[in-house]
């Protein structure tokens, strides 16, 4: 499975945990050299989850909060610890 932005493969990997509708990709698989923190807003800060957002930036475009991790899940979540999700301008397929 691969999740891609502005024509680039930003994660690919076999290894997905599908949660809530969601593709997780490992860390490991993940161009983290494109992904920049977003900053947290008062419903990031009400996650139990802990997420962080971060804006997938390839070759001078930017995905505003196209993927999210979790940093500190709940047991019914702990799957995902570690993994990256992404959504809206970034296709997952």
């Amino acid at each position: 499975m691969k999740a891609e932005f502005n024509a680039r493969v930003v994660a690919e990997s076999e290894d997905i945990v599908d949660n809530g509708g969601y593709a997780y990709f490992p860390a490991s698989a993940v161009r983290l050299d494109w992904m920049e923190k977003s900053p947290k807003t008062e419903n990031d800060l009400k996650c139990p989850h802990g997420v962080q957002f971060y804006d997938v930036v390839v070759d001078g475009r930017r995905a505003v909060r196209g993927a999210w991790s979790y940093e500190a899940p709940l047991p019914r979540m702990a799957e995902v610890g570690g993994r990256f999700g992404f959504w809206e301008d970034v296709s997952v397929g």
